[in-house]
């Protein structure tokens, strides 16, 4: 399919969000000057068309529309923005675990992908991303919004280094758009090696990045050494109940087994370092704090707990 001014449709919305400018299914002037801008900046030619070999760098190709969007059993719309080939590692493999993560980053999960894919460490993915609303409280476009990176059986690095090799190709991860920690009054920022603090408004919240955050999108949570967050959206914890249910029933994985299990015993605590996370000994649902101890993703906001023990 080809893509120009003038076209109109679902498939110049999916563009539209894919540059993150607002997506009202017309591709006018504006449109046709951030792809000239994003053909720039990858190596393309810059006429402002979209057609197969942007489509393809973009990864957004597909050969049907109604390949692109499906719906599961549970309810659950995924929208497919597959990976270029190349930077995600082909499966089928048997799943047996399920990782949650979030971004450390903006709402877009299409822009999230988009990353991914120009990640020189190479393949560094997970197989699903759920959109948020902006730390900046101005921007819900894509809250609660489920999009698949790669097909299913596949898989990329997402659990950095760990004890167990085999849960990499084994497990099924999942992206929340989320900043994670807030700072009250300033943030850290790195300078010539060293992390210095920045002074911003004494009253205000910000970002590891220097963003100011909006009364809405801060949660109170004390964990890792943190008391305020980005809030996780209620149409983001929807969204991941309702994905959890659908890995769990398409790929076996029992999801009550290993984190679920733990909050109804240790409650915050849960989310600590876990010798049986890290070297793979039970099987079931976990989060990326669990392998690795310098991680915050995810962290143990009310909402969530009480959206894993019920399920």
């Amino acid at each position: 399919m080809i893509l120009k001014n003038g076209s109109k449709g679902k498939e110049v919305k999916e563009l539209q969000r894919f540059l993150d400018i607002q997506a009202d299914g017309i591709f006018g002037p504006g449109t046709e000057r951030h792809v000239k801008k994003w053909q720039a900046n990858n190596n393309l030619v810059v006429d402002g068309i979209v057609g197969s070999a942007t489509w393809d760098a973009m990864g957004l190709a597909t050969t049907d529309d109604s390949e692109k969007i499906y719906e599961t059993e549970e309810g659950l719309i995924i929208n497919k923005s597959y990976l270029p080939k190349g930077e995600y590692l082909k499966g089928p493999t048997k799943k047996e675990f399920l990782f949650l993560h979030h971004t450390a980053g903006w709402n877009n999960p299409y822009r999230t992908i988009e990353h991914w894919g120009r990640d020189t460490r190479g393949r560094v993915a997970t197989e699903f991303c759920i959109g948020g609303q902006s730390i900046k409280g101005n921007d819900d476009m894509y809250d609660g919004e489920v999009v698949q990176a790669f097909p299913e059986g596949g898989y990329g690095w997402h659990l950095g280094k760990n004890g167990s090799q085999y849960m990499h190709n084994h497990s099924v991860g999942i992206e929340v758009n989320n900043f994670g920690y807030l700072t009250k009054g300033g943030y850290k920022k790195k300078v010539n090696g060293k992390r210095v603090w920045v002074e911003k408004d004494s009253n205000s919240f910000y970002t590891y990045a220097g963003t100011r955050a909006d009364e809405s999108q801060i949660v109170e949570c004390s964990f890792k050494g943190y008391d305020y967050w980005h809030k996780y959206s209620d149409a983001q914890i929807e969204s991941l109940r309702l994905l959890i249910l659908h890995i769990a029933d398409r790929d076996g994985i029992d999801v009550r087994v290993g984190l679920p299990t733990l909050i109804k015993t240790q409650g915050v605590k849960a989310f600590d370092w876990n010798p049986d996370a890290y070297y793979g000994k039970v099987k079931g649902l976990w989060t990326h704090t669990n392998t690795k101890k310098g991680k915050f993703d995810m962290f143990p906001q009310q909402e969530l707990l009480d959206m894993l023990t019920s399920l």
